[in-house]
């Protein structure tokens, strides 16, 4: 079992005016601070600490209620794991954080905390060390906390920029070549069927000529939020594929429910009624739909993409505004038509 270096310890027997005048400093630091004794009891619960969770020092004081400040249901806080040394916990419990640390003086994690008490969602970076008596005795844990909450979202909107096509709105194709390599890789393990959609809308060159390209754009956001719309599940992702060209990945999805999605986009399409005064295929704005599915056993994502490019380019040689089923040989390589 990982234990912590023994580095923070306490005087045997203080004077009574420093340990009061300790007390007292910590209540008053800026930074949010409690301590929880040897039987995870709160002693000290600072101002700052108050500030932050909502919740008087108080009414936690003396109990081992403190999780409360920063959960809806009871679980144990960074103090409380290492008053334990549930190290092995933390990547769990922490695992929105997704950063953790082990130093010499104690343990550093972040995580989105609910705050029932001041009913909003922030995310803290917290700092829990040890306490030791003299006789090297866990005594205490105390435990700081960060709201940084700012940064984090900001982190969070400059990933979700990198990730997302600035004209749609839906996954650029790094993250599409992200998402599929990684659900073809889970598909192989679980031995569950994947599909995958690729689609083109029909004539768009002509309809660019035709109609400028500002009103390119808005038929691609349209038809970006067409497909968005149709799926049905959060493990669903539609991409931008390149140019007039999008993508959907449906895990654990076979053909039949990925063709019933497929005709959905195709339909939803269909009865906007967009005019397109140059397409072979109608008057309106239509679809051209490819789609594959398998039990992958060999993980390559290149492979279920050739596949249902030929379903795709199919429908386009059969007239179009159409869905096209492709077989997904395991072992061919296929190229783009």
């Amino acid at each position: 079992m990982l234990t912590l270096p023994k580095k923070n310890t306490l005087p045997p027997t203080p004077a009574q005016g420093d340990h009061g005048f300790a007390i007292s400093l910590m209540e008053h630091l800026v930074v949010p601070t409690f301590v929880i004794d040897a039987k995870s009891r709160v002693m000290i619960w600072n101002k700052a600490c108050e500030r932050l969770t909502g919740v008087r020092a108080e009414d936690v004081v003396g109990t081992s209620e403190h999780w409360h400040a920063f959960y809806s249901e009871r679980r144990p806080c960074l103090a409380d794991l290492v008053l334990a040394q549930r190290y092995s916990e933390i990547s769990t419990l922490y695992a929105n954080g997704g950063n953790y640390a082990l130093s010499d003086f104690g343990v550093s994690a972040e995580n989105w905390c609910v705050m029932p008490k001041v009913g909003r969602r922030l995310y803290l970076a917290i700092d829990a060390g040890p306490i030791y008596d003299v006789s090297g005795q866990l005594i205490a844990v105390v435990e700081t906390l960060r709201d940084i909450t700012q940064q984090k979202q900001a982190q969070i909107d400059l990933e979700s920029l990198a990730a997302r096509d600035g004209l749609t709105g839906l996954a650029n194709r790094r993250s599409f070549d992200s998402k599929l390599a990684e659900e073809t890789k889970r598909a192989a393990r679980d031995r569950l069927p994947l599909s995958l959609l690729m689609i083109d809308i029909d004539c768009f060159k002509a309809y660019n000529d035709t109609y400028g390209h500002q009103k390119g754009d808005e038929c691609l956001r349209t038809v970006a939020q067409a497909i968005a719309e149709s799926l049905g599940r959060v493990s669903d992702c539609s991409a931008r594929y390149g140019g007039e060209e999008f993508a959907v990945i449906m895990p654990n999805t076979p053909l039949s429910g990925a063709m019933l999605v497929a005709e959905h986009v195709r339909r939803a399409i269909e009865k906007l009624g967009v005019p397109h005064a140059n397409s072979v295929a109608s008057n309106h704005v239509t679809l051209s739909i490819g789609g594959v599915s398998a039990l992958v056993a060999d993980p390559c994502p290149e492979r279920l993409i050739a596949a249902a490019d030929a379903g795709l380019y199919r429908a386009k040689r059969e007239g179009r505004n159409r869905i096209s089923v492709a077989k997904f040989e395991q072992s061919s390589v296929g190229a783009r038509a």
